[in-house]
């Protein structure tokens, strides 16, 4: 699990919706370690009741002194938080790091969907993985065992949500100036998950349509892009694209130049996107201007695997499908930052020549650096719902720890944002009002500093 020293104090952040917080702090807790929990919202309150609490009700403002303060007078020795681009996380991530304390990230697996995340100091462009080849080919090859299956933890995932959103919106008066990561109205959120049904039939017959060619005259003749949430913080955090708008224009572009005539260009839509965007007109009317309205298809549902067995080639600004397409040995641009952008492993030519020759994935180095990832930052198990036959409360099968994957802190500022200087516009803000914690009781914050 975590590699604390004895009777360690944890504090935690916020956690993936649901109780899978609660239950690591069960687990710690079990370990003799103290553990204090910071909630701010009222989501956050539904799902923890183990530990101490602290109801954090102040303006964000505020919120730089107000953990500076916690870390210097608790004596904290470790930080954990779900994802490293949220408002409270980034300052948290960065005045933790000042007093040289350990953080350790969660996040979605990077190897989905038996897996989940668990790094030090940061995850997916934050994250200190080495990116030089020779370091997965002189490792050791290890012997990692066959994950549990987890099953599709959707219905809970979704439950979960609903429930968390839920609490958030009716408890919104009693934590008025929190800054969440993404809109959060429920009325909003629902008309959401009604379109996405709605756009699920409607994309239908057409996407069956596209399989049927794909799978026939353009078989090993097309290239796939995923494409991310609108909001995805891999987006706009670890890439230079403002937008999955401006990726998709510049893909389409280099396509239209550079590309075979016979190759065709597969647009796939993010599933949990779908309800809050439509990129269909942005894609037909890039693809017209660029004269390869032919040649550029838009789908919603079809079978990712068999997708990525039959693409000559994948594209990605840094979702994680792209593991899934070097898993399968089909080549993989980036266009991001992305932990696995490494020689040998993905195509390192332009992207305009990527399209007539993609370099070909080295499966023996990519084995050996999945293989070191499942063995130092993935645990088997999922945020939603508990692997049955587990020992501890939180229900996953942690990882082994054969090394400390660490380097020694004076390395970590090459990715590791250290500004404290945040732009509240890369956040949603919702209207609301408040203060500071104590123990699920406000405290008056001193006065707070500027953030820009």
């Amino acid at each position: 699990m975590l590699d604390l020293p004895n009777n360690a104090h944890v504090l935690m952040l916020q956690g993936p919706v649901g109780p899978f917080f609660e239950r690591l702090s069960r687990d710690l807790l079990a370990h003799g370690h103290r553990v204090t929990r910071i909630l701010f919202n009222a989501g956050d309150s539904l799902f923890q009741h183990s530990g101490r609490r602290l109801a954090y009700r102040g303006h964000p403002d505020a919120w730089p002194e107000y953990i500076a303060r916690l870390l210097e007078t608790e004596k904290v020795d470790a930080l954990v938080l779900f994802g490293d681009c949220r408002y409270y996380h980034r300052i948290a991530h960065w005045t933790a790091r000042a007093h040289d304390i350990p953080i350790y990230v969660f996040e979605e697996g990077y190897l989905r969907p038996d897996f989940i995340t668990l790094e030090l100091e940061g995850v997916n462009g934050h994250s200190q993985m080495p990116r030089d080849p020779t370091f997965y080919r002189a490792h050791k090859p290890e012997k990692v065992p066959t994950p549990e299956q987890v099953g599709s933890p959707f219905l809970n995932g979704a439950v979960f949500s609903m429930l968390y959103y839920l609490a958030m919106n009716l408890g919104w008066f009693i934590y008025p100036f929190y800054l969440h990561h993404r809109p959060w109205f429920v009325p909003r959120e629902s008309f959401c998950w009604v379109r996405s049904g709605w756009r699920k039939l409607f994309s239908k017959r057409r996407d069956a349509e596209i399989e049927e060619l794909l799978q026939t005259r353009y078989r090993g003749n097309y290239f796939l892009v995923p494409l991310q949430m609108n909001i995805d913080a891999q987006v706009r955090f670890h890439s230079k694209f403002g937008s999955v708008e401006e990726f998709v224009l510049r893909v389409i572009q280099s396509f239209a130049q550079h590309a075979p005539r016979d190759s065709v260009l597969v647009f796939k839509h993010h599933p949990l996107d779908r309800g809050y965007s439509n990129y269909r007109r942005f894609i037909e009317a890039s693809a017209e201007s660029m004269h390869a309205s032919s040649r550029v298809f838009y789908v919603h549902d079809l079978h990712l695997p068999a997708l990525l067995k039959q693409a000559r080639g994948t594209v990605v600004i840094n979702s994680t499908v792209g593991l899934s397409s070097l898993y399968h040995g089909t080549p993989v641009k980036v266009l991001g930052d992305a932990i696995y952008d490494i020689a040998g492993i993905t195509s390192r030519q332009p992207m305009d020549a990527f399209w007539r020759e993609p370099e070909q994935v080295d499966d023996e180095l990519f084995a050996q650096f999945r293989n070191w990832m499942i063995a130092h930052n993935q645990a088997n198990g999922s945020f939603y719902r508990r692997l049955p036959g587990t020992r501890n409360a939180v229900g996953v099968h942690w990882f082994p720890m054969r090394e400390d994957p660490r380097p020694p802190l004076p390395l970590l500022p090459r990715r590791v944002p250290v500004d404290v200087g945040i732009d509240l516009s890369d956040t949603v803000l919702e209207p609301t009002v408040a203060t500071a914690p104590g123990a699920e009781a406000p405290v008056t914050p001193a006065t707070p500093p500027h953030v820009h």
